[in-house]
């Protein structure tokens, strides 16, 4: 009797099982896929990132143009007129009251030659001493040379470095309530010492230079260091008072408070000759100058300048590196 599996192949053999198919291709070609797409996306990204850099340089190059344009067509004119430049708040080299700006808009004011005058409209406590004798000393040059009056009109204060830019006008018109002199120097700071001793702070300084840690507000006061300080103050304080003599002349009415640094207001400047009538702006160009029309000649921030100092910065340095993205795109 056959015991043989009929269902089995001939000599009993089991058959070889099928071969079971490979994933491996299907997963690399998934793969390829998705790597493909993720580097679509990448390269996508990179290149909006590139166009809104560049669109920010763009509009950061349109807000320069606007500026110059604006800044070349707003102060001239061939009408015989008023010439205006601003002098307010503080002096100083980063504001708009430094000598690099007010220089410039002096230039410009006396170079026209339809400005009959120039007027400064000041309202400034002072500032820097350095500042503000360089536009007295550029002030001075510029009337000798182009043979135009200048006149400084006074509003709220006129004080220390703005009364010696004020000093270079031929005449000085205030308010009766203007603040006007401060003709002085002052040099501030805090000293810490004792602060320091109560905290038991130790103060560890070295220095190259047997000043060099002059005034220095963590370290005791040294009488040698005031000394200098003091003389340095006052040799200042004569240059100012130079200009003063100069500019006012025989009009100013000196006493012992004149160059003590006090103020008074612009009733009492008249009196004292540090001023020479009351008036304003529109007085000044209609009675005085004779030429109702005043063009403005100060350079004034707007809108597009603030727009270009937030931006400015981040739109530079978006546009490098844009820049440098581009070469690796394909």
């Amino acid at each position: 009797m056959s015991t043989e599996d009929p269902s089995l192949p001939a000599g009993g053999a089991l058959p070889a099982p099928a071969a079971a198919p490979a994933p491996r291709a299907g997963l690399e070609s998934t793969l390829e896929r998705v790597a493909q797409q993720l580097l679509n996306h990448q390269r996508s990204e990179r290149r909006w990132r590139i166009f809104f850099r560049l669109a920010w340089l763009g509009l950061a190059l349109a807000v320069a143009l606007a500026l110059l344009s604006q800044r070349g067509a707003s102060t001239t004119s061939s009408t015989p007129h008023t010439a205006l430049v601003e002098v307010r708040g503080e002096i100083s080299a980063e504001s708009e009251a430094s000598a690099e700006l007010l220089v410039g808009a002096l230039k410009a004011a006396f170079e026209d030659a339809g400005s009959q005058a120039v007027v400064l409209r000041i309202n400034s406590p002072g500032g820097s001493p350095v500042q503000a004798g360089i536009v007295y000393d550029e002030l001075k040059r510029l009337k000798a040379k182009h043979g135009k009056k200048v006149y400084a009109v006074v509003e709220e204060v006129c004080a220390s470095g703005a009364y010696y830019i004020a000093a270079g006008a031929d005449e000085i018109y205030v308010d009766k309530a203007s603040i006007v002199g401060s003709i002085g120097v002052l040099m501030d700071g805090f000293g810490f010492t004792g602060l320091m001793e109560k905290l038991g702070v130790d103060r560890r300084l070295l220095t190259a230079g047997t000043n060099k840690a002059m005034l220095d507000p963590f370290s005791p006061v040294d009488p040698r260091h005031e000394q200098l300080a003091r003389a340095m103050l006052e040799q200042i304080h004569l240059q100012f008072i130079e200009v003063v003599k100069e500019g006012r002349g025989d009009r100013l009415k000196e006493s012992p408070d004149t160059f003590s640094g006090l103020f008074w207001n612009g009733e009492e400047a008249v009196r004292l000759g540090l001023a020479d009538k009351t008036g304003n702006l529109d007085y000044v160009a209609r009675e005085v100058i004779k030429a109702e029309e005043i063009v403005d000649y100060t350079p004034h921030e707007n809108v597009a300048e603030r727009l270009a100092k937030r931006f400015g910065a981040g739109v530079g340095a978006g546009a490098v590196k844009a820049l440098r993205e581009l070469s690796p795109l394909r």
